[in-house]
């Protein structure tokens, strides 16, 4: 397991990587991953934000927190990203038992029993593709007031969803294919 640390507009100093570390622990018992962190400062009364991103057998499980202090948001991120992980690692269990998922080794052990996530689809909605650019998508999902809007992209021919960031800029997703 690699971590690896650096600071957006911010020198990152040995106590806060080794704080860090120290909290993100409990994950190094996975052998093939890898752990980013980033620290930064926001906005003109310094915000604390620290991201952490766990790539781990073709999985990226990202979480991001801000406080006043940055050993605050260290353990606030650490918390969120070990629940989001627990939550993976205990649907590979679930799919494991019912013999559809890969076998995957447990890198964390169970402190306390993950609670249990019941994805009821609460709507379903068709939508009618059609094609415009990208411009023409973003004016789309604003009228609608959505945080995010699927269409056919005139300049490639593609299904692509475009969605707001929380900083108010826009994001693209698209296949690789």
């Amino acid at each position: 397991m690699r971590i690896l640390v650096h600071g957006k507009n911010l020198e990152v100093t040995e106590p806060m990587k080794e704080y860090a570390e120290r909290k993100l622990e409990r994950l190094h018992n996975i052998d093939d991953g890898e752990i980013l962190v980033t620290f930064s400062l926001l906005g003109h009364r310094p915000l604390h934000k620290v991201e952490v991103t766990l790539r781990v057998e073709g999985t990226v499980i990202r979480a991001e927190e801000a406080a006043d202090d940055m050993y605050a948001a260290i353990d606030l991120v650490t918390d969120k990203l070990t629940g989001k992980f627990r939550k993976f690692r205990d649907k590979i269990r679930r799919g494991m038992k019912r013999g559809f998922a890969s076998a995957m080794a447990s890198p964390l052990q169970a402190d306390e029993p993950a609670d249990e996530e019941k994805l009821d689809v609460a709507r379903i909605k068709t939508v009618d593709l059609k094609p415009v650019d990208l411009e023409e998508a973003i004016l789309q999902m604003n009228l609608l007031d959505h945080a995010f809007h699927v269409f056919i992209n005139t300049e490639t021919g593609r299904t692509e969803v475009v969605y707001r960031r929380r900083n108010g800029t826009y994001g693209l997703i698209r296949d690789v294919m």
